[in-house]
């Protein structure tokens, strides 16, 4: 098997710095270039549903959050990680396009509730559908063994950078 992109960079720095330890290259470098590769092929899945990578985290977020698809502001940010800002601004454009609703809660005037409507409903299970079946052909070249230990590796990752 011939060398990857990032197999020639630590080449490359073994030779021109042998005293450099450059071995993190090797993972960070490749889940770099991956989550570059992986956003692409995510990004035209939900372009085909008319979507943006946010649109279809916040619906999503709704939809996995059980009947009646209904979240706070507050509990919507926390959900998909998105600022208070990118959350009204794009809940703004999904309320225009009729996706979801925005209202206010009955038990504190000062609440909002942000709903998937029918159409948005809809909308999520077929684009999920589809994402769901890109994820399996993107992972297609991995053993289950394989994805559950990368999966497991990840998350320890993630867990010691606080993500």
């Amino acid at each position: 098997m011939e060398p990857d992109h990032v197999a020639r960079i630590l080449e490359q720095w073994a030779r021109e710095r042998p005293d450099l330890d450059a071995s993190p290259i090797g993972v960070i470098g490749r889940l770099h270039r991956l989550a570059d590769a992986l956003a692409i092929e995510l990004r035209t899945v939900f372009e085909e549903y008319g979507m943006t990578t946010t649109d279809f985290d916040v619906l999503a977020s709704l939809r996995r959050s059980g009947a009646p698809y209904s979240l706070t502001p507050g509990e919507l940010g926390a959900s998909t990680m998105l600022t208070s800002g990118a959350v009204t601004k794009r809940v703004d454009v999904l309320v225009a396009r009729g996706l979801v609703t925005r209202s206010v809660r009955e038990e504190d005037a000062r609440g909002r509730r942000i709903t998937l409507t029918p159409a948005g409903v809809e909308l999520i299970d077929r684009a999920v559908t589809a994402h769901i079946a890109n994820e399996h052909r993107l992972l297609a070249g991995l053993s289950d063994l394989e994805r559950t230990r990368l999966a497991r590796l990840l998350e320890t990752l993630g867990r010691t950078l606080g993500v």
